[in-house]
């Protein structure tokens, strides 16, 4: 494929995304835009860059079983998260940079706001980074987090997940989006995931398992592939 159709344009499916207002997810309702949006053409700042193979990384920024350690490992079930991030057209997304963060496997984050009473794990720190290869792979090591209660209704509850940032080719195509797991019965639960319409934009956030990527009698493993742009990108974090 020539570059030149690749970086063909594609309009947004507007169904694909759940609306701003959405009063059952309730802070949505002080955070929905109350006025049509305003298109701003872009410029050479959001449409290039930022390059990101320069970067310095630590040994461990991927392994979250072990960036975090003070004498022990972190207590939970050991994964292993990686997939691929591609744009609209199938083309690896090359050198960019992947971002996680996530609860604990008792649901509590490493967050002065979190008041949730599990307990903080001493050697899990919840954060990790990579750079996708050349193909567009990346992976992550860490623990399953757990579920949490959340402030929303009597009793709501987020399903287990993990945030993701990806930076993608420009500063226009960063998305910021979460990974909920397979089999997971919470998901069908959660006012987040109820705010999406469409069915197939909801699969696009739920990693598989992936037996064949599992690190036999230390982890098993979940792939999570991400698509920037187009009409089927994945989903963002309405948030």
């Amino acid at each position: 494929m020539s570059s030149q159709d690749s970086s063909r344009f594609i309009i947004r499916d507007r169904n694909w995304h759940p609306k701003a207002l959405t009063p059952d997810y309730k802070t949505s309702t002080m955070r929905s835009p109350r006025q049509a949006l305003v298109s701003i053409p872009q410029s050479a700042s959001e449409s290039t860059g930022p390059n990101f193979a320069h970067l310095k990384f630590g040994e461990f920024d991927n392994d979250l079983l072990l960036n975090y350690n003070h004498g022990g490992l972190p207590i939970g079930e050991r994964i292993i998260l990686a997939g691929r991030v591609c744009d609209q057209f199938g083309q690896p997304v090359a050198n960019t940079l992947v971002e996680m963060w996530q609860a604990n496997a008792g649901g509590r984050y490493r967050h002065k706001n979190d008041r949730y009473l599990a307990p903080l794990d001493p050697n899990f720190g919840g954060v990790g980074r990579t750079l996708t290869d050349s193909e567009g792979y990346y992976s992550f090591r860490t623990i399953k987090p757990g579920p949490y209660p959340w402030r929303n209704g009597p009793n709501d509850w987020r399903p287990a997940h993990v945030h993701f940032s990806v930076s993608g080719p420009s500063i226009a195509t960063k998305l910021i989006t979460q990974l909920y797991f397979e089999g997971d019965p919470l998901i069908p639960m959660c006012p987040i995931v109820k705010s999406i319409n469409d069915p197939e934009a909801v699969q696009s956030l739920i990693a598989r398992l992936d037996m064949a990527n599992a690190n036999p009698m230390d982890c098993l493993a979940y792939r999570f592939d991400i698509v920037l742009r187009g009409q089927r990108k994945t989903h963002f974090e309405n948030r």
